[in-house]
């Protein structure tokens, strides 16, 4: 429950409006069951679990709103959401237009703003937190991220799909990092951020890159490992093993 100022407020975006193909056919990846339970409730009672935050927009499928709003209604019980405002809005057609039709509905006291992956459906409340204090702090952006422990290689553009692609540089790993989310902003330079990209005409999966775009510093934060994306079946499994430990050593 939130410990802020009533007026500088803290609240969680949750674009929920993609397919996920890559998981195969089927439900919205949002929706897929996660130990029974959809990804996305995961995902908001992770974020309404969070100190910092008061109201959570979940921004589901264009025609599916009133459906997610039945489900989250039907799986989020009061007091698992602990005076938390759940808010259901439709999205539109690319992840960028959903983050901006969840921002349109935020009210005038929110100064924090919280961007989510649902399919980050385990995200710990300490990380959460972390993002919304650096904000609040003074930091403009702030995304939580881990150190890439692969080697990375940056290959030539353009190649043929499945032909053999030429290396042409090796980055230092010691300064690439894993980005994961929620991803934290000020209020104001999200808005302005996705209001210059939408002049320029250009799409964006990275609010955090929109950011960068206007200029201004983006900082990280330590990630943490169980806020991994799930994206395809091996990571279901993955997330069903860190449920299972999380049942035995926290009981939820």
């Amino acid at each position: 429950m939130s410990s802020e100022s009533p007026n500088s407020r803290t609240a969680a975006v949750i674009p929920a409006a993609g397919r996920g193909v890559r998981l195969g056919p089927g439900a919205p990846k949002a929706l897929r069951a996660l130990n029974g339970t959809p990804m996305l409730v995961h995902a908001v009672r992770a974020m309404a679990r969070a100190r910092a935050v008061s109201l959570v927009v979940v921004v589901a499928p264009p025609d599916g709103a009133a459906e997610v709003r039945t489900l989250l209604d039907g799986q989020l019980l009061p007091e698992t959401l602990e005076g938390v405002e759940v808010l259901v809005v439709p999205g539109g057609g690319t992840r960028q237009d959903s983050v901006r039709l969840g921002l349109a509905v935020l009210p005038d006291d929110i100064g924090t703003v919280l961007v989510h992956d649902a399919a980050r459906p385990l995200v710990p409340v300490e990380t959460v937190d972390a993002v919304a204090s650096a904000v609040r702090d003074g930091a403009p952006a702030v995304v939580p991220a881990l150190p890439v422990s692969d080697t990375v290689k940056e290959v030539a553009p353009e190649v043929p799909q499945g032909e053999p692609e030429p290396v042409v540089g090796t980055p230092d790993r010691a300064l690439l990092r894993a980005v994961q989310t929620p991803q934290g902003f000020a209020r104001k330079t999200l808005v302005e951020a996705h209001e210059q990209v939408a002049r320029e005409g250009e799409g964006a999966t990275d609010d955090a890159g929109m950011v960068e775009r206007l200029g201004v510093q983006v900082v990280v934060v330590p990630g943490h490992e169980e806020a991994f994306k799930v994206t395809r079946p091996l990571d279901l499994v993955l997330a069903e093993a860190v449920l299972a430990r999380r049942r035995i050593t926290d009981g939820f």
